[in-house]
């Protein structure tokens, strides 16, 4: 997308970095906070009533209201559209339409004010409120909502060389606070990195919001925050800047949003400090007067969540911008996209706010945003999890507080589709009932799953799961409901994941003419699979197509291409190393890559054009990753096309051999072995033509040799049969391990009886259990060999009423935490 729009509104920015100065020495304006009008002032926050800082107990749940910047971007002159007479129609409009659902923010963005006063604060715009921006506010309030304004990080050049002295901070001056020399402050370049080792620095961040506060601002947007924002390198890093501003917003209580397209590795950092991070680029389509957004703006947005998920909760969510589904004249979404946006919110626990003049709302679109049920999925505060993103058809679901499950099936793809989900997949074992929260309809009780008929194209069935009576109940180590106590850390190649590798046995009868010699057993070790750009698994956001049959040399000939800048292609994959696979020519430009949520580098694919056309061209290869699940994702930046021709894949082989060969004739006749490097418990299956084999019958293990019966093999066909070797791995191939003795996992919840499961190994020692506060068991997790879900703790019989399960290390170098499984007497 374009970003021209977008940096001419900002460049009216409100906060450090300003457009233009008032007279140095001009009367501080009604809006100025001087000695006056210090009493306004909230009273300050303490720790003790605000665990969730800066906003404090408001941010327990995910705020609901409106922001003005799609509108913004919308209407032609946009920076004018934000005047006064408008944003008190906008609050009138909730106040009428939404208010008694839960919106209450009207937020504004960038372009509220033209100056600062004579201590360097920022001083709203006289043309747009020529009654005073408090005037505003103050309608805000009566019509009992809140009221949020825009900031960026830095100082500009205009405030350093004016040197105006600091509000309440003697001795402090604007001309001070820049870093020397100068250095790069924000995305656009607007202004200039601040000094935060200078005490004057928080001084001035201060001054600002003491003047906010005193105006009666409730929340602050601060924009361009680095690593993000497009500069992930750190050569701008604004994280000094979101500690200061939180610091002096949490005084007030006052809610703190960053944008935009945070850095994921920085997520821990944004969660002790804001509220609330966006994690992609902007929703707008900059399609002025045409639409608000577009569908891939939406689209896009499930390979993120699937990375960003675990990082929203209590004090904190993931933003997702603003939800543009009011109007279908304006929305630039069909009726399914609507409702699928609106869903997507709802599970994610997103910020629901609203970009649309609610004025104008439609009867649907008042619908989507009134829904009680839905709101209440969102306002529960529980993000949704993908069962899987490897496909077009994703099943996203949370467990909540009283057992039940929210579950949403999306289809991405381009044709109707019936959806399935099995309760076992979301860690339900028992019968449940279902209701549709869109319809408001109950479905009736399923013993194993649902099947959703019909599921429009880029539509959604938003379902309700709730667990009948001695239902068993899995929680993951991730869980919001399971709480650490300690220094833990989520995999850190303490995982292990479950995978499957193929043994391909040549099938052949030497008795018939014409039978070739027998092939030497290939040497297993590192192996590398090409995975062809058609793969269902392979996950692209946006505008795509396929080109097939080019006859330009590519892997299977045929590539995936896009157009539009911000396009994206993700895959997840088990293995040690991938490398990303196209052609090389002068109508491609330059493609971003992340590794695991982590920006890597930009790689070009443009190719001179006298050089021609390359194809099956490497332009990124990573190795030596942790044997584990890892996902690489390509953004366009530039060119007129990317395209994506293959993924290589190494992996680690857990065979001893690959390949293998069993000839049929009768005096020839030989048992197939082969050795797995993995423990034989964790070996799960063998399967051949979908159907799994009978060990004991079909096939044996003895230690780590694995015997494929002459039996078996001398009834299949002559050709190449592949054996699916299928190995377990931790719940959904993650762990949480902690390495300091007294270290602790602790899990509430209702119900008769529960089994704690968790990896074995001999970096393990032991580990106490206590049930509601009561030491029950001290157990062992020491095993010769690292294995994978094994019962370490089990209580049945107790009392049907709320119990605590707390573990806490006492030896061994780690211990690891995997999955809790509780049975529930009663349903919910």
């Amino acid at each position: 997308m374009t970003r021209k729009v977008h940096k001419a509104m900002r460049g009216a920015v409100v906060g450090l970095t300003v457009a233009a100065l008032l007279p140095v020495g001009l009367t501080a304006s009604a809006a100025s906070a001087g000695p006056a009008t210090a009493a306004r002032l909230p009273a300050p926050t303490t720790a003790a009533n605000a665990p969730y800082a800066p906003a404090g107990e408001r941010a327990r749940k995910p705020y609901m209201g409106w922001s003005s910047y799609s509108m913004q971007v919308f209407v032609p002159n946009g920076s004018t559209w934000i005047t006064a007479a408008q944003l008190k129609a906008q609050s009138d409009a909730m106040h009428e339409k939404l208010q008694a659902y839960g919106y209450e923010y009207i937020n504004v963005d960038a372009g509220w004010n033209s100056g600062v006063d004579e201590y360097g604060r920022p001083v709203p715009s006289k043309t747009l409120y020529p009654d005073g921006l408090q005037n505003v506010i103050d309608h805000v309030h009566a019509n009992g909502q809140k009221f949020g304004l825009y900031g960026i990080p830095g100082i500009s050049s205009a405030l350093i060389d004016a040197n105006l002295p600091i509000y309440g901070a003697p001795g402090c001056t604007t001309g001070n606070l820049p870093v020397r020399p100068l250095q790069q402050g924000d995305h656009w370049k607007i202004g200039h990195k601040i000094d935060f080792k200078n005490p004057c620095a928080q001084a001035y961040v201060n001054s600002i919001a003491d003047l906010y506060a005193s105006w009666g601002v409730d929340f602050l947007k601060f924009d361009s925050v680095t690593p993000g924002s497009g500069i992930n390198d750190l050569s701008v890093d604004s994280r000094d800047d979101v500690k200061a501003w939180s610091q002096a917003l949490a005084r007030h209580g006052i809610w703190f949003e960053l944008s935009w397209a945070l850095d994921i590795r920085y997520a821990d950092y944004w969660k002790q400090y804001a509220n609330g991070w966006r994690i992609d680029w902007d929703v707008e389509c900059y399609c002025t007067g045409e639409a608000l957004t577009a569908w891939s703006s939406i689209s896009r947005l499930f390979p993120k969540l699937a990375e960003w998920w675990r990082h929203g909760g209590p004090g904190g969510w993931n933003d997702l911008d603003s939800l543009n589904v009011g109007n279908g004249q304006m929305d630039g979404l069909t009726r399914d996209e609507r409702r699928t946006a609106a869903t997507l919110w709802a599970v994610s626990a997103a910020p629901l706010y609203i970009g649309n003049d609610m004025t104008r709302l439609d009867s649907y679109g008042l619908d989507l945003l009134t829904n009680r049920e839905v709101i209440a999925v969102n306002q529960a505060g529980r993000p949704a999890q993908p069962l899987s993103i490897k496909s077009n058809r994703q099943t996203w679901f949370s467990l909540n507080e009283d057992n039940s499950y929210t579950v949403a099936l999306f289809n991405l793809g381009s044709t109707e589709a019936n959806m399935a989900v099995n309760w076992a997949d979301l860690g339900l074992n028992g019968s449940a009932k279902v209701r549709d929260l869109w319809a408001k309809k109950d479905l009736g009780e399923f013993a194993s799953g649902y099947v959703a008929n019909d599921v429009p194209v880029h539509g959604v069935r938003l379902l309700k799961v709730t667990p009948q009576k001695n239902s068993t109940v899995s929680v993951n180590d991730d869980d919001l409901r399971v709480s650490y106590e300690g220094a833990w850390q989520r995999n850190g190649n303490r995982e292990v994941a479950a995978v499957a590798e193929q043994l391909t046995v040549d099938v052949r009868d030497s008795s018939a003419s014409g039978a070739k010699a027998a092939k030497k057993q290939a040497e297993a070790g590192v192996r590398t699979i090409s995975v062809n750009n058609d793969n269902p698994e392979i996950v692209y956001t946006g505008s795509w197509g396929r080109s097939t049959n080019r006859g330009l040399g590519d892997f299977q000939d045929d590539v995936h291409y896009a157009e539009p800048n911000g396009d994206a292609f993700q895959y997840s994959f088990i293995g040690t190393g991938v490398d990303y696979v196209t052609e090389l020519h002068e109508s491609q430009g330059d493609v971003d890559i992340y590794i695991d949520g982590e920006f890597k580098k930009t790689v070009s694919t443009h190719l001179d054009p006298a050089a021609g056309r390359k194809a099956q061209q490497v332009v990124y290869s990573i190795s030596d990753l942790p044997n584990g699940t890892h996902t690489i994702r390509g953004v366009k930046r530039s060119g007129s096309y990317m395209l994506l021709d293959k993924f290589d894949v190494r992996q680690e082989s857990l065979l001893s051999a690959n390949t293998a060969t069993f000839d049929k004739k009768a005096s020839a006749q030989a048992d197939v072995t082969v050795e797995i490097g993995r423990d034989p418990g964790e070996l799960a299956a063998i399967a051949h033509g979908g159907k799994a084999l009978v060990k004991g019958t079909d096939y044996t293990i003895n230690g780590q040799v694995v015997t494929i019966g002459k039996a078996y093999l001398a009834a299949q066909p002559v050709g190449n049969a592949v054996f699916d070797f299928r190995f377990r791995g931790d719940h959904r191939d993650d762990v949480h391990s902690a390495t300091e003795n007294g270290a602790a996992v602790a899990f509430t919840f209702r119900g008769v009886g529960v089994e704690w499961r968790t990896a074995l190994g001999p970096d393990q020692g032991e580990a106490d259990v206590f049930i509601d506060g009561k030491l029950v068991k001290r157990v062992s997790l020491s095993n010769p060999v690292r294995v994978t879900g094994r019962p370490a703790f089990v209580a049945t019989g107790l009392k049907d009423a709320e119990h605590t399960l707390r573990i806490v290390k006492v030896s061994g170098d780690v211990l690891r935490n995997d999955v809790i499984q509780y049975t529930i007497l009663k349903r919910p």
